[in-house]
């Protein structure tokens, strides 16, 4: 018979061999529960939810600032006197209308009749009554100098005075006629005054208040009128690019120059 031997019994060696095991496994899971303990709260991503349909309760205002109440404005309500405003268009203005071409008034704007005779063209000045061949040759005399201000004595004064603009001229009338001159100093206007008064002139208005000797004769002829040998006399003085412009008036609008019958200096305007 085998000898008896003193031996733990099998269920507490069953309950040594767990509790060893628990004491492995324990450890190990406690390092890693506590490693998760450890992580940051905000490292963990935040779960994505679809946004929050806005609802007027819960809108949130773009600012924190109270805004003020909205400006009342005031009521457009007409009085009760108040006319209804009318569907009639108020009148123009007479001056609304733009100037036609010869518009402008006065002996020296062009007024010519087509159907109507023609005047004489006259060259030759032994034709001229003295007063207004003598008021030719003081002007001639004058813009050869080159000095404007030799001008002076023959404009006159008050009523005297010639027309130099289709509109008011306040200040110095020589002034006035110096800046009229592209060079600033007035040797073109000058130079303009003598080629016009060398061309030859129509006596125009005879027996009427508006008597003058104009210079040059191409202001009493319609422009469709002029030969050959006359366009070649008036571009001594214009351009052919002037010509062009001038012809949409059918009239000379360039310089002229008016002297009445009695030798006053009447006009030197340009223009329609």
């Amino acid at each position: 018979m085998r000898p008896k031997t003193e031996t733990a019994p099998r269920g507490a060696l069953r309950l040594a061999v767990i509790g060893l095991a628990a004491s492995l496994v324990l450890p190990l899971y406690a390092s890693t529960a506590f490693a998760l303990s450890e992580i940051k709260r905000e490292e963990i991503p935040a779960p994505v939810l679809p946004p929050k349909p806005v609802t007027e309760e819960n809108a949130t205002p773009e600012k924190s600032v109270p805004m003020p109440d909205p400006i009342q404005t005031p009521t457009t309500t007409p009085p009760a006197d108040t006319e209804e405003p009318s569907d009639e268009q108020p009148a123009e203005p007479q001056d609304a209308t733009p100037t036609e071409p010869g518009g402008a008034t006065g002996p020296a704007a062009p007024n010519l009749d087509p159907e109507g005779p023609l005047p004489e063209i006259v060259y030759d000045l032994s034709r001229l009554p003295e007063p207004v061949a003598r008021m030719r040759t003081l002007l001639v005399e004058a813009a050869k100098t080159g000095d404007i201000e030799k001008l002076r004595p023959l404009v006159g004064q008050g009523e005297a005075m010639p027309q130099l603009s289709f509109g008011d001229i306040e200040g110095d009338p020589i002034a006035f006629i110096k800046g009229l001159s592209g060079d600033g100093e007035g040797q073109e206007i000058l130079a303009i005054m003598e080629e016009v008064l060398n061309a030859g002139y129509v006596h125009l208005g005879e027996g009427t208040d508006e008597d003058l000797y104009v210079w040059p004769y191409f202001f009493g002829i319609p422009l469709d009128k002029l030969d050959p040998r006359q366009k070649v006399e008036l571009f001594k003085i214009v351009t052919a690019g002037d010509y062009e412009d001038m012809k949409q008036y059918g009239a000379y609008v360039f310089y002229r120059l008016g002297i009445t019958p009695e030798g006053r200096w009447a006009f030197f305007v340009a223009g329609d």
